[in-house]
C-alpha cells in the first residue's frame, strides 16, 4: 500500500471518529447537568476505545448485511424500553454505515381512526421484510402491552387478547422464515430522570420530550408492572426477549450490537471484483459554464 493510500485511510478513520462524535448524544448543553451526568457514569468507556470498538462492530454489521442480502434472509429486530432508554441511539449506530435498501427503520406514529378499527397487527404487516432485508422496529406491536395499556388507550380485554395473539403471531413470522429478535432496554428510575432533565435543558433535544414521555415519569410503577407481565407472557422460545442494561449508553450500544451479530451464522459472501474504469475523454467536449446563482453560497 502506498504512503498516499495509508495517509488517506488514516484521515478517513479520523473522519469516521468525528462523524460518530457528531452523532453522540452524551454531550448535554448545560454544563451543570453535564457534570451531574458524568458523576453518575464515572466508569464509562474511553471515547477513543468506544469509537474503535464501534467501528469494528459496524464492519461486522456490513458483513451481516451482505450475508442477509446474498442468502435472501428475512430479519426483524424489535427495540422496546422506557422513554429515553437508548433505543434510538443504538438504532442510529446499527444503521449508520449500512445500505438503507437492505436495512430500514420503522417507527410508526399513533394509529389513525381507520387503523384503530383494523386487526391490531395489520398496520405492522406491510413493513415486514422481504428476502434480503432487515427491518428494525423502533417500538412495535408491543405498544399495546405498554403505553396503550398504561395510558388507557386499550381496554383490559384488548390487552388480554393481545397477550393471547402475539405468541402465535410471532410463531407465524418465524415459520414463514423471518428471524425475530426482541430487545428491551432497561434503565433505572434515577437514570431516566437525569436523561429527561438533560432533554429539558437542551434546546436541541427538547423535541424528544412528548406529553406521553412526561406522563411516563408519573406512571413509572404502572409501566414497571406492565413490562414485567409483558416479558413473562411473550417470552417464547421462537422469539425470546433479551434485556439490554442501558444506564451506560456506550456499553449498551456495543453490547446490543455484539449480541445481535451473535444471533446469525453470517460469513463472508462472494463479491464481484470492483475495478475503477478509465475516464473517457472527448477532445471535442467543453464543460459548460453555469450561472453563479445556481451554486450554494460558500458561507463556511
Amino acid at each position: 500500500m502506498s504512503t498516499v493510500s495509508k495517509e488517506w485511510l488514516a484521515a478517513d478513520l479520523v473522519d469516521s471518529l468525528e462523524e460518530e462524535a457528531e452523532l453522540d448524544d452524551d454531550l448535554p448543553l448545560s454544563e451543570v447537568i453535564g457534570r451531574m451526568y458524568r458523576d453518575m457514569h464515572p466508569d464509562t468507556i474511553d471515547s477513543r476505545a468506544y469509537f474503535q470498538a464501534l467501528l469494528d462492530l459496524q464492519s461486522e454489521l456490513i458483513m451481516l448485511q451482505d450475508w442477509v442480502s446474498y442468502h435472501k434472509k428475512k430479519v426483524v429486530v424489535l427495540f422496546e424500553g422506557r422513554d429515553s432508554a437508548g433505543k434510538g441511539g443504538v438504532i442510529k449506530r446499527i444503521t449508520q454505515r449500512l445500505n438503507p435498501r437492505v436495512v430500514r427503520v420503522v417507527a410508526l406514529p399513533a394509529p389513525s381512526d381507520r387503523e384503530r378499527t383494523q386487526w391490531y397487527f395489520q398496520r405492522y404487516v406491510p413493513h415486514l421484510p422481504a428476502g434480503g432485508e432487515i427491518v428494525l422496529f423502533d417500538r412495535s406491536w408491543y405498544n399495546r402491552a405498554g403505553v396503550e395499556r398504561v395510558m388507557g388507550f386499550a381496554s383490559e380485554d384488548q390487552v388480554e387478547q393481545f397477550f393471547r395473539d402475539v405468541p402465535e403471531f410471532e410463531r407465524m413470522l418465524v415459520r414463514s422464515g423471518i428471524t425475530v429478535v426482541k430487545y428491551w432496554f432497561s434503565i433505572t428510575d434515577e437514570e431516566q430522570q437525569m436523561r429527561f432533565l438533560m432533554r429539558i435543558h437542551d434546546p436541541m433535544k427538547q423535541w424528544k420530550l412528548s406529553p406521553m414521555d412526561l406522563q411516563s415519569r408519573v406512571r413509572w410503577e404502572d409501566y414497571t408492572k406492565a413490562k414485567e407481565e409483558m416479558l413473562d407472557r411473550t417470552n417464547i422460545a421462537e422469539a425470546p426477549w433479551y434485556i439490554v442494561e442501558g444506564n451506560d449508553k456506550r456499553r449498551a450500544r456495543l453490547n446490543c450490537i455484539a449480541h445481535l451479530l451473535s444471533q446469525f451464522p453470517y460469513e463472508p459472501v462472494p463479491h464481484d471484483d470492483i475495478t475503477l474504469p478509465e475516464r473517457v475523454f472527448n477532445p471535442d467536449y467543453e464543460r459548460a459554464v453555469l450561472p453563479p446563482e445556481l451554486y450554494v453560497p460558500q458561507k463556511y
